[in-house]
């Protein structure tokens, strides 16, 4: 065999373990994946049932209902063209509040409701924490 087919032989053996690698790769990723949606994604292109999928937008302003047994709440998540009920039982993080950014971790139901298993609460781009901002204020460099 020439030394030019061996090259070929290596580089098409080359290209066939990448594309079994990616292959293998993307099919462990299919069940892991979890998918984004707005409220007003699930509206246009309908429920994506028994899918782990990602719900965010806005906590709605006075949608935020706790249940008796103290874990369980119930609140609305907006984009400003549809809404969706939402279902959380467990603590819910610092920052969550209405008015403010959420994203939902869990499974739509067939009534269209929500049902998370984990919420992110997301903070606007101007939030710095009091140490840092207390900081800011003390810094003598600003000043000639």
């Amino acid at each position: 065999m020439k030394p030019k087919h061996q090259r070929m032989w290596l580089a098409g053996l080359a290209v066939l373990a990448v594309a079994g690698a990616s292959g293998l790769a993307l099919s462990a990723l299919k069940d892991q994946a979890a998918f984004f949606y707005a409220p007003g994604d699930v509206k246009k292109q309908g429920l994506p049932l028994g899918r782990a999928v990602r719900l965010g937008g806005l906590v709605q302003g006075g949608s935020i209902r706790k249940a008796a047994d103290g874990v369980t709440m119930r609140f609305v998540v907006t984009d400003g063209t549809a809404t969706t009920p939402v279902t959380f039982k467990g603590i819910a993080p610092d920052l969550f509040r209405e008015n403010s950014g959420v994203v939902a971790e869990g499974q739509f139901q067939p009534d269209g409701s929500f049902v998370a298993t984990n919420l992110l609460a997301k903070h606007d781009e101007k939030y710095q924490p009091p140490e840092l901002a207390g900081k800011l204020h003390e810094t003598k460099s600003l000043k000639q």
